[in-house]
């Protein structure tokens, strides 16, 4: 068999009512020569017979079983198993256009990038919804990079959607630890690509559905995500100093849409505020930066103060509630 030009790797859990569509627009691709590698990651359901079907028909999926660690172990367990230049992901209730992954190698091949990342669509409820644009691309260089991913401009944290050369993995893994590990990881990975190029070019469909881990409820957990804030910016004060508008205005609105959803989502008094003052201690770590944000407005400078100062008038007081969802 002929050396992939890129491996996908696809985590599976529990996913038997979508995996088939997933797969099945992966091998439609028009780009024919990568391999496929399906970490069925401790199913429960059909979901690893199904994968295991699938490698018996195509000889480019490869199935890896494994027990129960989450999303973060199955992706590093498909990293371990890569053997082309170029790696990519697709999440195992997703699907892709295709002509997706013919568009981001040719880009990534006549540009000479490390990354190459196009757009997507979102599915709610079976349909799909998708926008019309203008062909747009955007080649960038390191530090344009770091800055586009804490601006958010064109593209998120998310690790899919995108074409990545297998070196910008290098000593790099998902954390197995936490309940995201995207936002801990991506930043790292995009700080090793000297050139990155986006195409506003649909390829990638997100599955919106209700019990994922970003629609689900609020909990204790999903604090995790303030432990990657403080790596994040200890690693981007020490090598990106000239992008601290950036990073730190993005942290001022991931804490407001903790604090947003805390709010709305967790009617025990006492977890609120258990988790509000968690969020509290990050604020005022990084209050005097925030205080001298020049991307942020006024509105976001008040209630980080707040925060800062009075969580009980935050948990407490429907004011401050309406407040804060004036702005998310």
């Amino acid at each position: 068999m002929r050396q992939p030009d890129i491996s996908i790797i696809v985590p599976v859990y529990n996913s038997s009512p979508y995996i088939k569509k997933c797969l099945d627009s992966i091998l439609a691709q028009t780009f024919k020569n990568f391999e496929l590698i399906v970490v069925n990651d401790g199913s429960t359901d059909h979901s690893g017979d199904i994968c295991d079907q699938y490698a018996q028909e195509d000889n480019r999926v490869r199935v890896i079983h494994k027990k129960n660690g989450g999303v973060a172990s199955a992706r590093n367990t498909g990293l371990e198993n890569v053997r082309s230049e170029f790696v990519s992901f697709v999440d195992g209730d997703d699907w892709i256009y295709e002509d997706m992954y013919l568009t981001l190698y040719e880009l990534c091949k006549e540009t000479k990038s490390d990354i190459t990342i196009c757009s997507n669509d979102r599915e709610v409820n079976g349909e799909v919804i998708h926008v019309e644009r203008e062909k747009f691309i955007k080649e960038m260089d390191n530090v344009e990079t770091m800055r586009q991913l804490f601006t958010a401009e064109y593209f998120r944290f998310a690790v899919w959607g995108k074409l990545y050369r297998k070196t910008c993995f290098n000593n790099i893994r998902y954390p197995e630890d936490r309940r995201l590990d995207d936002l801990p990881t991506t930043y790292r990975v995009f700080a090793k690509a000297k050139k990155v190029v986006y195409t506003n070019y649909s390829g990638y469909i997100y599955l919106l559905r209700e019990n994922s881990i970003i629609t689900s409820s609020y909990n204790e957990k999903k604090l995790d995500v303030f432990w990657g804030w403080d790596e994040i910016i200890s690693f981007m004060s020490k090598n990106y100093p000239q992008l601290s508008e950036e990073y730190i205005s993005c942290f001022v609105y991931y804490s407001m849409d903790h604090v947003y959803a805390i709010l709305n989502q967790v009617s025990d008094p006492a977890k609120r505020k258990k988790y509000l003052l968690f969020i509290q201690k990050y604020i005022r770590k990084y209050y005097k930066e925030i205080s001298k944000n020049t991307r942020l407005s006024i509105k976001y400078k008040y209630l980080t103060t707040i925060i800062k100062y009075d969580v009980h008038l935050i948990y407490l007081n429907n004011k401050f509630k309406r407040k804060v969802a004036a702005l998310i």
